[in-house]
């Protein structure tokens, strides 16, 4: 598993407005360990209103059936065994994007 790549992930039940369910994710880092560090996607693009998201037009690279919404905000470390298929891979414009937009959320 590599950065960039999107998975379909199923991810463990949550409170509230938490991502959970089986949805694609970007692979930000596979950590060495039975862990690894995803950004849920959603295909609502109401989620267009919250801070720290980005659109990700679907493509042949990627494979989404869907226009989605990467939100950066919910990122968070999920078991590999939670992992169901790959399904693509972003576009380098759209790893830029994501890179771009998480040391802004970090403020790194």
């Amino acid at each position: 598993m590599n950065k960039g790549e999107l998975w379909l992930i199923d991810l463990p039940p949550k409170k509230g407005s938490e991502q959970k369910g089986t949805r694609p994710c970007i692979i930000l880092a596979n950590t060495g360990t039975n862990l690894i560090t995803v950004i849920p996607l959603t295909s609502n693009l109401q989620a267009l209103r919250f801070p720290y998201v980005l659109e990700i037009k679907s493509s042949e690279k990627n494979k989404l059936d869907n226009d989605s919404i990467a939100l950066m905000f919910q990122i968070q470390s999920v078991d590999k065994r939670r992992i169901v298929k790959q399904i693509g891979t972003l576009e380098k414009s759209d790893i830029f994007e994501v890179d771009k937009s998480l040391r802004h959320m970090l403020k790194l």
